[in-house]
């Protein structure tokens, strides 16, 4: 097993050298070209300053420069700072000052848009995607140019800081989780066993590049050998055109990803029969949806579940296991995972029963930084972490997600899941895509409410949608409004935001109902 995140590449390049690593936008890069790259930019950082331990943040969309520069400074023995493209320049501000970042590396709209801040943090150098840089900034392709194409990796002990991945800021500033280089590599390696990944493969991926998820696809491509097909943002069109042009043995993505592309006409133009299996994270998924994806696509959906908290994935369905549909599979091996009481995490449930998923091994992050109060709140003194999300356990260790605890609507003293409206409502032949959420109601204290988007052409009104529902579950989780929309809010890795639901509701909602 490799010591640190900095000798993946130095790795894979003697095993595999001139085989193709990467592509991106029609541009390829060999193992040794990457090598060679990621060298060049560790001795230009390593001249301006940049040392074992320092914090260098990265900012931008997919592209290669931003898989240069992660693996740049995995070599100096610094910490990467992996910033989502979707933060506001505020958001970055506080985040590159938390973790006390010492350099920026960042495409040029994204750093331009934080230069009138540039005084409130505490960066030694701005390093912009390109080749004409704002005035106190510098050029990445100058910096590259200038950088040596032999180095070292410095090596620190596995079990030090590797990463600081922020959280989302839905209760407050977002909390750096801390993982180890030990953390990230067993991670990389244990979920290229599970799902079965070798040289012979080749992925292809939207997920963005600063998410732990997208982060670990890229990654444990490099890491098996693969061959890694890297799309700057997801389009239906662009995906499958990758898929058939690249001969794809692997997809990952999350949900909304598939259903999209379920209703895009461009499925049926493309042979996708290369594909050998996909992944499917992020979110739960329907299982009506699922099995429509595995009859589309002719190979197994496989769901998994993981956490910035625990450096990817922790659990997912094996591909050479049963593949239960709804369920978010197994343990890692190595990976201890039960169902605790909401009210006291030191009882474990029964199977079937519902509580709090729990994670204890390996993966469990080192704490957050510089928040000693999250990191107790979050991990027990035995170890056990909390994750936030409702599940149960069936008899045979197969684990299922019910919902995320905070997503919760109590409706008239009944607790209603959104994810489980959600996996009946999609199952409606005319749906698409569905997220229910919940609203005040002056009787009830809350009600869902589904929000739906239609198949192309397929027509259906909300009493059709109710009456559905009514068939399917008890008379208190049906929604109690429905709202037909063009799109659902995500976030940058296509994950639905419930939380930003109530921005669709019209005006006569939104000031109370």
């Amino acid at each position: 097993m490799l010591q640190t995140l900095g000798q993946i590449l130095p790795a894979s390049a003697k095993r595999f050298g001139d085989k193709t690593a990467l592509i991106f936008e029609g541009r390829s890069f060999s193992y040794n070209e990457l090598e060679k790259l990621s060298n060049q930019l560790a001795n230009s950082l390593r001249d301006l300053g940049v040392t074992k331990g320092n914090r260098v943040s990265i900012y931008g969309p997919n592209c290669w420069e931003w898989l240069v520069a992660y693996h740049a400074i995995a070599k100096l023995g610094a910490v990467l700072n992996p910033i989502n493209v979707m933060l506001t320049p505020k958001e970055v501000v506080y985040v590159v000052n938390d973790c006390g970042a010492s350099a920026l590396i960042a495409s040029a709209d994204k750093g331009e848009a934080i230069l009138a801040n540039k005084g409130e943090m505490s960066l030694d150098n701005i390093i912009l995607f390109g080749d004409n840089p704002p005035a106190g900034t510098m050029s990445f392709d100058e910096v590259l140019a200038k950088g040596k194409p032999e180095f070292d990796p410095v090596l620190v002990p596995t079990e030090d800081l590797a990463t600081i991945g922020y959280t989302s800021g839905t209760t407050g500033h977002p909390k750096g989780a801390m993982q180890s280089h030990r953390s990230i590599l067993l991670n990389l390696a244990l979920t290229a066993n599970m799902h079965v990944k070798t040289a012979d493969d080749v992925v292809v991926t939207a997920l963005p590049c600063p998410h732990v998820y997208g982060n670990i696809v890229v990654n444990g491509a490099f890491f098996t050998g693969m061959t890694a097909v890297l799309l700057p943002r997801f389009e239906e069109k662009l995906v499958l055109d990758a898929i058939e042009t690249h001969r794809a043995t692997v997809f990952e993505g999350v949900p909304t990803m598939y259903m999209y592309m379920l209703n895009s006409p461009e499925l049926a133009k493309h042979d996708v029969s290369s594909l050998t299996r996909c992944t499917v994270g992020g979110q739960t998924m329907p299982a009506a949806k699922m099995e429509e994806v595995e009859e589309r696509f002719g190979c197994p959906l496989l769901e998994l579940w993981g956490m910035t908290e625990l450096a990817g994935a922790a659990t997912t369905n094996p591909f050479y296991a049963e593949n239960r549909h709804g369920s978010i599979g197994l343990p890692f091996p190595g990976v201890l995972a039960r169902i605790a009481d909401v009210e006291d995490a030191a009882k474990t449930m029964e199977p079937d029963e519902v509580g709090e998923l729990m994670i204890k091994g390996p993966l469990v992050m080192l704490g957050y930084y510089g928040n000693e109060k999250a990191t107790k709140e979050a991990i027990e003194p035995d170890g056990w972490m909390h994750t936030g999300d409702v599940g149960k356990m069936d008899a045979d260790g197969y684990f299922y997600i019910v919902d995320r605890r905070k997503d919760m609507i109590l409706t008239g003293g009944f607790n209603i899941y959104p994810a489980e409206l959600e996996r009946v409502i999609a199952a409606h032949p005319a749906v698409a895509m569905v997220a229910v959420g919940g609203q005040p109601d002056e009787t009830k204290g809350e009600i869902a409410k589904a929000y739906i988007v239609l198949r192309d052409g397929a027509k259906a009104d909300a009493d059709a949608i109710i009456a559905y529902c009514r068939e399917q579950m008890a008379a208190y989780k049906v929604p109690k409004r429905v709202q037909f929309v063009e799109d659902l809010p995500k976030t940058s890795t296509g994950k639905v935001m419930r939380r930003e639901l109530k921005t669709l509701d019209p005006p006569e909602e939104r000031e109370g109902a």
